[in-house]
C-alpha cells in the first residue's frame, strides 16, 4: 500500500480492539525504540492484543505490547519484551488526549503498528468500551451485511 507521503508496510494489526471498543478517533504516533526492538518489528514479531496507552506527566506511554526478543543477538544486548515505551506525539495532541481520557473515561488502544518510510508508527484509537449487547449487535449487523451481499451476488 502506498501513499503520497511514503510507503506503508503494516507489521501488526489489532483486530480485537475494534470488536471490544467503539473507536471514536485515531492518532498516528511514533515509538521510542531500541535497535533490537526495530529488528524484531521488521521480522513481524509484535503482539498488540493486550496493549494500551496511558497519559502520564505530559507523556503518552505504550504499555503491555509484546515485542519478542531479537534472536540473532545475545541476551545481554537484547530488550525486555513487555517494557513501557514512550509514544511521540505533538504537544497539542497530548493535551487534547489528556482532556478526553480523564473526563470521559475513554481508553487509548493500539490499532496497528506499521513502517512509514523507515519509521515505526503506531495507530492509536480513542475508544469507548462496548457492552455485551453492543458486541452482539455488531456481530448481527455484520452477518446481515454478509447475507445481503450473498443474495445480491446470486441475482
Amino acid at each position: 500500500m502506498a501513499e503520497k507521503n511514503g510507503t506503508i508496510k503494516v507489521v501488526s494489526d489489532n483486530r480485537q480492539a475494534r470488536y471490544l471498543y467503539e473507536i471514536l478517533e485515531t492518532y498516528e504516533a511514533g515509538v521510542q525504540l531500541t535497535g533490537t526492538e526495530v529488528k524484531s518489528i521488521r521480522a513481524g514479531r509484535v503482539n498488540l492484543r493486550d496493549g494500551y496507552a496511558l497519559v502520564r506527566n505530559g507523556e503518552v506511554l505504550l504499555l503491555n505490547v509484546h515485542i519478542s526478543p531479537y534472536e540473532a543477538s545475545g541476551q545481554y544486548f537484547n530488550h525486555e519484551p513487555r517494557r513501557t515505551r514512550k509514544l511521540l506525539l505533538h504537544r497539542r495532541e497530548i493535551n487534547k488526549l489528556i482532556g478526553k481520557v480523564e473526563e470521559k473515561g475513554l481508553t487509548l488502544v493500539p490499532l496497528k503498528m506499521y513502517f512509514k518510510d523507515s519509521w515505526v508508527k503506531v495507530s492509536l484509537g480513542l475508544g469507548k468500551g462496548k457492552k455485551l449487547h453492543d458486541k452482539r449487535e455488531t456481530l448481527k449487523r455484520r452477518q446481515d451485511e454478509r447475507e445481503m451481499a450473498r443474495a445480491m451476488k446470486r441475482f
